[in-house]
């Protein structure tokens, strides 16, 4: 299995530090509203990859967590005047709902950093200890010059560094690059006690301590989006690895792109920022799974109409040869094919595997052996149970919300087939056609098989 790893810029062959315990940190959403589509892409890619390492090896320990620290949260917390754990409570659980929609299986554990300051605290004093870290009117901070490796997953020499970390001019810095650890809290914001005063924890350090404290010292994979190579992942490293005296703090850093809006970057500014809560009253949330899946995990992905038709369509075909295939068992035992498989240890490419799996579709509608019908059946639905795909029924499926504005519900386009139904019976062909015709019109396929009168969304 290869894996790219952006600490080295290459693809590596995984190798685990234990075969019998996989650990993964998945870096997971700040919730104080709603998640956009990009915040789901890292939930998708790094969902497929924890299935294919289930697949692999016995035990795979998955951790991505909440963040309900945070200055975002306190500002929609005191514009609502509430305490900041409506906040959060409301959209951590609005995310659940939103990911599981989209297909995405829940992580093995998902820490919130309010479960966690203790751990966070002695992280800090750690640093402050082995000198490290320092104290410093109120706040503590991570000295970056006492890492000589700072600087090496993002590949920025020192100027690149401060560019890009935007950081705040503070007289109390030893150096312009150190970053928060703890910071003090006014007493009109959250707080919590500390041998630094009242205060809240710095975004990093957050998940360097929950990883700790749920995975250990050393993990296997460390992911998230690209945005976060800098500065985020670049201080967990600094932190986590100076904290545990010099030990790796993650073996292989996998990141996915960035997600465009039609060609743009996803901006407020432009007012592009697509909700995943709001689409998903739009279209099926396996219709935006593999729209995220389209493309490789670590290129640019655009969302467009167009893509979105595209992958609806996809999902017909998928949907629609296992309907060829009817009430035929799946074969027991039958798992997706190699080249499936190795397609997704192949750094997860999601392109090639889609591609593998559309083919095992066509074999599917061109099957008339009852055994290979069985054996292509099995493989689909493994491959797609691998993706978190095809996990609806074929009926299910066509019978969706529908697609185009306009068009019938269920209830009413059966009983118009019921109808047509009648109308065949009699040898009425001109109603017969005009029923059709006119649930075409509405958006709505109707198909004559051996097996009679199926329909779908168009």
């Amino acid at each position: 299995m290869q894996l790219h790893n952006t600490l080295t810029g290459s693809k590596q062959e995984f190798v685990p530090l234990d075969a019998q315990r996989i650990t993964m940190y998945v870096c997971g959403p700040t919730v104080y509203s709603y998640a956009h589509i990009g915040n789901a892409r890292p939930a998708v890619v790094f969902d497929v990859l924890a299935r294919l390492l289930r697949r692999r090896y016995p035990q795979v320990v998955y951790v991505r967590n909440i963040t309900d620290i945070d200055d975002k949260i306190n500002a929609a917390a005191a514009k609502e005047g509430v305490d900041i754990r409506v906040i959060t409570d409301r959209y951590a659980a609005i995310y659940h709902e939103d990911m599981a929609a989209l297909g995405v299986l829940p992580p093995d554990h998902a820490p919130r950093v309010t479960e966690h300051l203790p751990q966070i605290i002695a992280m800090i004093e750690r640093l402050i200890a082995s000198g490290h870290a320092y104290e410093a009117q109120g706040h503590v901070l991570f000295h970056t010059q006492s890492f000589k490796d700072y600087g090496q997953l993002s590949g920025r020499d020192e100027q690149a560094l401060m560019a890009g970390a935007r950081v705040e001019v503070a007289p109390y810095k030893k150096h312009a690059g150190d970053f928060v650890l703890w910071k003090p809290s006014s007493a009109d914001q959250p707080g919590w006690d500390s041998p630094w005063g009242r205060g809240r924890p710095g975004w990093h350090i957050e998940c360097s301590a929950m990883a700790e404290a749920l995975l250990g010292e050393t993990i296997d994979i460390h992911g998230g989006g690209h945005d976060l190579i800098f500065p985020h992942h670049e201080n967990e490293i600094a932190q986590s690895t100076c904290a545990h005296g010099g030990k790796t703090f993650a073996r292989y850093w996998l990141h996915n792109g960035f997600l465009n809006v039609d060609s743009q970057k996803m901006s407020k500014s432009i007012g592009n920022v697509l909700l995943v809560h709001e689409l998903l009253k739009q279209m099926p949330g396996e219709v935006i799974r593999l729209v995220l899946l389209t493309g490789h995990y670590r290129q640019p992905i655009d969302w467009t109409e167009e893509v979105i038709g595209e992958s609806r369509k996809k999902l017909d075909r998928l949907y629609g040869a296992l309907r060829e295939l009817g009430d035929v068992a799946p074969a027991a035992g039958v798992r997706a094919p190699a080249s499936f498989i190795a397609a997704l240890e192949d750094d997860l490419n999601t392109p090639m595997a889609l591609a593998e799996l559309f083919e095992l579709a066509r074999a599917a509608n061109k099957a008339s052996d009852a055994a290979e019908k069985a054996r292509l059946k099995a493989q689909m639905l493994d491959a797609g149970a691998l993706l978190g795909l095809l996990q609806s029924t074929p009926q299910d499926w066509f019978a969706q919300a529908p697609a185009a504005a306009g068009a019938p519900e269920a209830a009413e386009i059966e009983a118009q087939l019921a109808a047509r139904a009648d109308a065949r019976k009699n040898k009425q062909w001109a109603e017969s056609d005009r029923i059709r015709d006119e649930l075409k019109a509405r958006g709505v396929l109707v198909e004559d098989s051996k097996d009679g009168q199926r329909w779908r969304y168009l």
